[in-house]
């Protein structure tokens, strides 16, 4: 907050030949698009600080690419596009993360390669320009031009001078020709299978069409060839590799509901033990990517709790890494789970222990949850905070689920206590210089903390639970329920002693088959008085 500040302040001719070296009135525009240029030529005249001419909060946020472009080397380059990005609503990730670029990009292969670079471009101050040029050459191994003029749009604004910002149109063409050529060549393949009539055939046919369609980014055409497919596939095997495909663009396309849909399709046929072991990772990890987008963190952290293997896991890193399911796993199930949950289902969890081992800090983080230590279990999480807001799946959910884990934490760190005073909370989980004040205020508006504060004595009272209206509650459900029951069972003896109810087959009882002699003995002694027997 500091840095934003400072930044507020600084003379506009400082900010405006940061974002334009030339010394023109492009750079001032690019941040103060509201402002005319005479005004602009009577600011930088004058020395006026750019606060005093838009409000504070606009002026630190729009002054602080400056600083951090400035720190990088390429400061008016990343200011322009980093602006652009903040305009288009991207997350904005100032500071370093602790990956490793070219490490953490081996573990994955496949079209999501491409979309972690270009997310990482787009949002990572410190790694723009290496994962945008990373972008650009993996767009150049594939036959998707968009994808290659997407990544090029993006590198030739952050760093116009590197060799990669350098249109290819003769690449762009040759490919271009090549995709016609070879999708002309597998429509006519396909047609004449469909000539010959031979089922296997049309759907290899469907298939290596629909592959070479998504391969050069045509989805909605390559989701259509597989749906054909299905309507060849004969055998189990065939069913599930048509669900795998469409899974896969449609996790391209985002379509979780369609996603959801078929994945239940994988484990609904007759499948023996070992297919399901095999198929059950798969399965389990989609889903959970599926209902993470959902905003349903419970069902999400519960799938990847289950993926199993981690070695036949590690087969599906198109879509996700192992080291993906345990840090998905892990948060999920920080946010979502109580204390004895997190013991039982992360820490005493056999199978997930081998993923737990590939992300130690997530291990570290829920140990320190079940034991108590919310304070050193929000600071592991927040250093790694970078990290997550450049996943392709978490980044627009961290800060629900760091908030919800932080609410937890505090909850669970106030439910011993009759009362805490404001000091000691703010010394646990409040920023240092900042009060916990009004993050306790919502909590406890929203009924996610039982308490009161004390602004007198500064003090925050748990609220005592009324147990003489709790009892009285619960004495009321009972007796309604008797009444119930009662009733119930009157309305029964009533249709009985009619001959109002349906009778199906005969069903055996404890003394012997239930037949027509036994209601008419039942209607008996209903008239006369007596217990039926």
């Amino acid at each position: 907050m500091a840095g934003k500040s400072q930044a507020g302040q600084a003379p506009i001719a400082q900010l405006c030949q940061a974002a334009d070296p030339s010394g023109g009135l492009q750079g001032c525009q690019t941040f103060a698009p509201e402002l005319s240029p005479s005004t602009l030529d009577e600011a930088a005249d004058t020395n006026t600080p750019f606060a005093t001419l838009v409000p504070s909060t606009t002026a630190a946020a729009r002054a602080t690419p400056i600083n951090m472009a400035g720190q990088s080397g390429q400061s008016g380059q990343l200011l322009t596009f980093f602006t652009a990005m903040d305009n288009q609503g991207n997350v904005i990730v100032r500071e370093a993360p602790k990956l490793d670029l070219d490490l953490y990009i081996s573990n994955y292969r496949g079209r999501t390669r491409f979309e972690r670079l270009l997310l990482i471009g787009q949002s990572s101050v410190p790694l723009c320009v290496d994962a945008l040029k990373a972008a650009v050459a993996e767009a150049k191994r594939g036959k998707d031009v968009q994808r290659y003029r997407d990544a090029w749009e993006c590198i030739r604004i952050a760093a116009p001078n590197e060799q990669e910002a350098q249109w290819d149109q003769a690449w762009a063409d040759k490919t271009d020709k090549a995709n016609k050529v070879e999708t002309h060549r597998l429509e006519l393949e396909l047609k004449g299978y469909k000539n010959n009539l031979v089922k296997e055939s049309i759907r290899i046919g469907h298939r290596d069409l629909g592959q070479h369609l998504e391969s050069i980014g045509e989805l909605v055409a390559a989701s259509d060839a597989y749906v054909r497919m299905r309507g060849d596939a004969s055998t189990q095997s065939h069913i599930l590799d048509v669900s795998k495909h469409l899974i896969g663009v449609m996790i391209q396309r985002r379509d979780w509901p369609s996603v959801l849909a078929n994945v239940n399709k994988i484990l609904a046929g007759s499948l023996s033990e070992d297919d399901i072991k095999v198929q059950q990772p798969y399965q389990k990890m989609v889903s959970g990517i599926a209902h993470l987008h959902s905003e349903k963190y419970y069902d999400a952290a519960k799938s990847f709790l289950e993926t199993g293997d981690l070695a036949i896991c590690q087969t599906y890193n198109e879509i996700a890494s192992p080291n993906d399911v345990a840090t998905y796993g892990g948060l999920l199930a920080l946010a979502s789970m109580d204390r004895s949950e997190l013991q039982a289902r992360v820490l005493d969890n056999a199978n997930f222990r081998n993923y737990l081992e590939l992300e130690p800090h997530i291990r570290k983080a829920v140990s320190m949850f079940v034991n108590g230590r919310y304070a050193a279990c929000l600071a592991m999480l927040e250093s790694y905070r970078p990290d997550y807001l450049l996943d392709v799946h978490l980044q627009k959910h961290i800060p629900a689920i760091y908030a919800q884990i932080r609410s937890k934490c505090i909850v669970q760190y106030f439910i011993p206590f009759s009362c805490v005073t404001l000091d000691s909370m703010n010394e646990a989980f409040a920023k240092p210089g900042e009060s916990l004040e009004a993050e306790l205020i919502t909590m406890i508006r929203s009924g996610r903390l039982q308490a009161r504060i004390n602004t007198i004595d500064r003090l925050l009272v748990a609220v005592s639970l009324d147990r003489r209206a709790e009892m009285q509650t619960k004495g009321l459900e009972t007796a309604r329920g008797y009444e119930k029951e009662a009733l119930e069972r009157i309305r029964r003896m009533s249709l009985i002693a009619a001959n109002l109810e349906v009778k199906g087959n005969p069903r055996e009882r404890a003394g012997g088959p239930v037949t027509d002699q036994w209601y008419e003995d039942t209607r008996r002694q209903l008239n006369a008085g007596e217990a039926p027997a």
